[in-house]
């Protein structure tokens, strides 16, 4: 099912054939830049092109919303630190910013339900006022979920239109990790104590009652857990709503995205249900400290590129693995082959400078498999 979204198709196969075969004639042991290798191939299949082309407009975007669930004791954090952090980012002064200066990319805030008044350059596309408490009520209406889902669509197609040619969803909400858990741990099963985390520093009171809210929302998100769309409504929120019709969006329209931690991630789950195959086209980031993301990212069958016990969130995770991501894209596109550089390869000088033939007195005394007896001709050389 697509849910409104065009169909998605996986990457070009035929190019990331052309990919990996480049690679075995680039100046280097074959498989010898071990996952940077993988990743060059993926961007190339992505791009439907070999060799791949270096990002020109890798694009930021960080969905911002808050949760009623906050209210009830879940973060270390007042839910007004939301709005403060996000006229943070618009100052420059957060750590998407500077990680997006090192990676080569730019930020993009966008409130989509963010519990204070914020800067009308960036609530252009917002639902509401914080989400609701999903521990015991529906996070949105049947109105605002079909808002949130076309607010994310139209900022995918606003930055690819503008001509994002990657893409990283980032996220900032006090107690977005909550949702977040219970969005995961309904997908896969999994009871609320395998996967809450600290989230921002919880104490052991604190992750108590985060356990007990998920539980809480878990019961309710339980009947409509086949319907990405019911699900986002009843136990998600508004901002995890664009998120997943962002990601879904972005695949549509073959943009390949880096996934951040936990709670973009949560995402990401519903948006493969939202648009089946949207997964071939996103890439992890990194592992958090969450449990719930490690859940996340086995039921999505991905890979995290870095794993550096990070969980703050903001996209910090996915901008801090573009440079290898760059790499990956350089090594496959700039590299000389062997014939271009004017070295010999490991067949040529094989055939070149080996003698395979075998001496002959040697070849009477040596069965193959066992080592040769040693005679004056044939010194020992094991001693």
């Amino acid at each position: 099912m697509t849910h409104g979204f065009g169909p998605v198709t996986p990457p070009d196969a035929q190019v990331r054939v052309a990919a990996e075969q480049r690679q075995a004639q680039l100046t280097k042991p074959g498989g010898s830049l071990g996952r940077l290798e993988e990743i060059g191939n993926w961007v190339a299949a992505c791009q439907g092109v070999c060799p791949p082309k270096q990002f020109e407009r890798a694009r930021v975007v960080v969905f911002a919303g808050d949760h009623g669930v906050a209210r009830h004791g879940v973060s270390a954090y007042p839910s007004e630190v939301t709005a403060q952090m996000v006229a943070n980012f618009l100052g420059g002064g957060a750590a998407v910013n500077a990680l997006a200066v090192v990676a080569g990319a730019t930020v993009r805030v966008a409130d989509i339900s963010v519990d204070g008044e914020t800067d009308s350059l960036i609530a252009k596309h917002k639902v509401r006022r914080s989400s609701g408490s999903i521990d015991r009520e529906d996070a949105l209406t049947v109105e605002e979920v079909e808002a949130a889902l076309a607010a994310g669509k139209a900022i995918a197609d606003e930055e690819i239109d503008a001509g994002a040619d990657v893409l990283i969803a980032g996220d900032m909400g006090i107690g977005n990790t909550t949702p977040a858990t219970a969005l995961i741990a309904t997908l896969t099963d999994t009871e609320p104590v395998a996967a809450v985390g600290r989230g921002t520093g919880v104490d052991d009171a604190g992750w108590a009652r985060k356990v007990a809210a998920i539980r809480d929302a878990m019961r309710r998100a339980r009947p409509v857990v086949k319907d990405p769309v019911e699900l986002l409504r009843v136990a998600a929120g508004a901002d995890f709503a664009a998120m997943a019709a962002f990601l879904a969006q972005a695949a549509a329209r073959r943009t390949p995205v880096i996934l951040d931690g936990v709670v973009v991630t949560a995402a990401a789950l519903v948006a493969e249900d939202l648009a089946a195959g949207s997964s071939a086209w996103w890439l992890a980031g990194h592992r958090s400290t969450e449990p719930a993301h490690n859940l996340a990212l086995q039921r999505l069958r991905l890979d995290p590129l870095l794993d550096l016990n990070m969980r703050l969130g903001e996209a910090s995770g996915a901008l801090t693995a573009l440079p290898l991501v760059r790499a990956a894209v350089a090594t496959l596109a700039e590299m000389s082959t062997f014939a271009e550089a004017g070295v010999s390869t490991a067949d040529t000088d094989t055939a070149e400078n080996t003698d395979l033939t075998v001496p002959a007195d040697i070849a009477e005394n040596t069965e193959i498999g066992t080592p040769a007896e040693t005679s004056p001709s044939t010194p020992d050389l094991r001693k």
